[in-house]
């Protein structure tokens, strides 16, 4: 069951969408300088693919990975319409993520916890507040140690040496303008 969760997690979904990129190749013109946004702020980072990704790696280190999956599990919950699709989601978020017996249980306080009669009558935001302390929870504990961790540095390294390797635009036309005007 938690391998049907994760990958539905990681399927392709449209840019746009927060998601685990899982494969999906990008442009070193888009990866430069992602270090800088991940580094401001988790929601930045949860907002690239490839950080998401970066991200995972790091929390399945630390056997935390649950954390970040259960909110992309919400964020995909928040989005869904039909009643008859969230009903299921949600029953697969409880019990992966949230019952007793959850292959991947994430550490929320016991009072949230929700009582499995909610899953009946689903809604958007029936999870916001667990998830919100999900968030919180990697906020303050795990996305500071991500940025000191090797992954993050050697990933900001080889972003460094890449953009080191491309020409500056400006200094080629400068260069250009000196050959031609001499």
């Amino acid at each position: 069951m938690f391998n049907r969760a994760v990958s539905r997690l990681s399927r392709k979904r449209p840019p746009s969408d927060i998601h685990d990129g899982d494969g999906s190749s990008s442009s070193s013109h888009q990866s430069l300088k992602s270090t800088a946004k991940w580094a401001a702020s988790l929601e930045n980072l949860l907002e690239d693919p490839e950080g998401v990704k970066k991200f995972r790696e790091f929390l399945k280190k630390e056997f935390s990975e649950e954390n970040v999956l259960f909110w992309l599990a919400c964020e995909d919950f928040k989005k869904m319409q039909d009643k008859k699709q969230m009903q299921e989601k949600a029953k697969e978020i409880y019990m992966t993520f949230l019952s007793n017996k959850a292959s991947s249980q994430v550490n929320v306080e016991g009072q949230s916890r929700l009582n499995e009669k909610i899953l009946e009558e689903p809604h958007p935001l029936m999870f916001q507040k667990l998830q919100d302390q999900i968030f919180n929870l990697m906020k303050y504990d795990s996305y500071s140690r991500f940025l000191k961790s090797d992954l993050f540095l050697k990933h900001k390294r080889t972003e460094e040496e890449e953009e080191e390797d491309q020409p500056d635009a400006q200094t080629s036309a400068k260069r250009a303008s000196r050959i031609y005007n001499t």
